[in-house]
């Protein structure tokens, strides 16, 4: 029997339990016949014969379906599957760089203009389409694809964070004035803030899916990014952007929605973002992701809480954007910790605390909660937007991070712990 290291077998006992604000709500529906064959193979054909590991895989990705089917059947009004399986705005379609051919042929199969739509900051514009009458969202996508051509054609897919905001009537949305010239700002693509003691530096939020609205996962988020004591932030006090892409929706925390909020803090020229959020690969929102870049934006994205099992997970998959993990206490691996196309870093995602949206504290888990940390220490070394800088700041937070597992970069830990020292227990 091939011998289990002691740094795996540690992974296997680690509680799977999702406190107050584990990012653990799924981001990709599995095709549920495939799920058995798949997650053996992943799972367990790696660890050989480590039941546990293979259990707690299964149950994340059944999980995760079993939610995102109860999601889209009680909002079927708002939502629906889009071709690939994933939760998406119902019966609308977005096009990028449609020829006024593809269009003539799209209003001939049926589909009807809703409009143009610029992402301001970015100057993209992408065009959405209705389905079809009656034509269910998967079949009008594929149909579409096939007229389009080279143009790119998504549904408006959803990205998933966890912990749902407490209600609004308890909370007040955070917000102070800005200083006429802040030191350094840094921005974050999640749910609203609410006002919270640790919060003491100025605030700008602003909505995209309707009005800004506090949340407990925001709150957290917010905290771990800027917040003071007793937070140990390396950015305390920064000033805060805020893209809320949540607000009361139903459909919140679609693609187009994360793309408007990068264009705002682009135009905000704001040199770091943290996005605790995972979802499908987008076209529209990957074209976005790169203009950000090129703009000078670095993006921080955390991989997810669906398991190592899972698809892999976006934004933090895209090209150049920063992926992180987490790790508890001892620092091994969280075993719920999904996967990207690359990783970079680890930080803290369990055994910690951070603010909640009624002012006080609460335990958190998961991948979400490490991402602002790296954010947060990036910032020291990239206080303005800069292409010609971008890959020198990586380099300088790379040299920060401890080194974990098999000595140098490795698949679990990337470059190694950034910020262990800023967990709050």
């Amino acid at each position: 029997m091939r011998r289990i290291s002691p740094m795996i077998l540690s992974c296997v006992i680690v509680g799977t339990a999702a406190p107050l604000h584990a990012q653990l709500v799924p981001a990709f529906p599995p095709v549920v016949e495939r799920l058995p064959d798949a997650i053996d193979r992943t799972v367990a054909g790696t660890l050989d014969r480590v039941e546990p590991v293979a259990t707690a895989a299964r149950t994340l990705i059944v999980d995760r379906t079993r939610r995102l089917r109860d999601l889209v059947s009680t909002q079927s009004s708002t939502l629906e599957f889009d071709a690939d399986g994933d939760p998406a705005v119902r019966g609308e379609l977005m096009i990028v760089d449609a020829t006024p051919d593809v269009m003539r042929r799209a209003t001939e199969a049926g589909f009807t203009l809703i409009g143009e739509e610029r992402i301001d900051g970015l100057d993209i514009v992408y065009t959405r389409l209705a389905t079809p009458r009656g034509m269910k969202l998967a079949r009008a996508e594929k149909r579409l694809r096939a007229i389009a051509g080279d143009a790119a054609v998504s549904a408006d897919q959803l990205h998933f964070q966890s912990g749902a905001s407490a209600p609004t009537s308890i909370l007040a949305l955070a917000g102070q004035p800005a200083p006429p010239r802040p030191a350094a700002s840094i921005g974050m693509i999640d749910a609203g803030v609410a006002r919270h003691p640790t919060l003491s530096g100025p605030i700008e939020q602003r909505g995209f899916a309707g009005a800004p609205r506090p949340s407990d996962h925001g709150t957290a988020i917010a905290s771990l990014l800027v917040g003071g004591p007793p937070m140990r932030s390396p950015a305390a006090g920064s000033r805060l952007f805020v893209a809320d892409v949540y607000g009361g929706s139903p459909a919140g925390g679609n693609a187009a929605a994360i793309a408007r909020a990068l264009g705002w803090l682009s135009a905000q020229r704001v040199p770091v973002v943290t996005i605790s959020l995972v979802g499908p690969r987008n076209p529209l929102l990957e074209r976005v992701v790169r203009a950000a870049q090129a703009r000078g934006m670095m993006i921080v994205a955390a991989v997810g809480n669906d398991g190592p099992a899972a698809p892999p997970a976006y934004p933090a998959s895209y090209d150049g954007v920063i992926a992180v993990t987490g790790v508890d206490g001892r620092n091994r691996a969280l075993i719920e910790a999904g996967r990207a196309l690359h990783l970079d870093f680890a930080a803290p995602g369990a055994d910690m605390r951070a603010a909640d949206g009624r002012g006080g504290m609460g335990t958190v888990r998961g991948t979400s909660f490490a991402a602002p940390l790296v954010a947060a220490s990036l910032l020291a070394h990239y206080p303005s937007p800069d292409p010609a800088r971008r890959d020198a700041a990586y380099r300088a937070l790379a040299r920060e991070a401890a080194d974990l597992g098999v000595k140098g970069p490795d698949k679990l830990y990337g470059q190694g712990l950034i910020c262990g020292a800023c967990r709050v227990r």
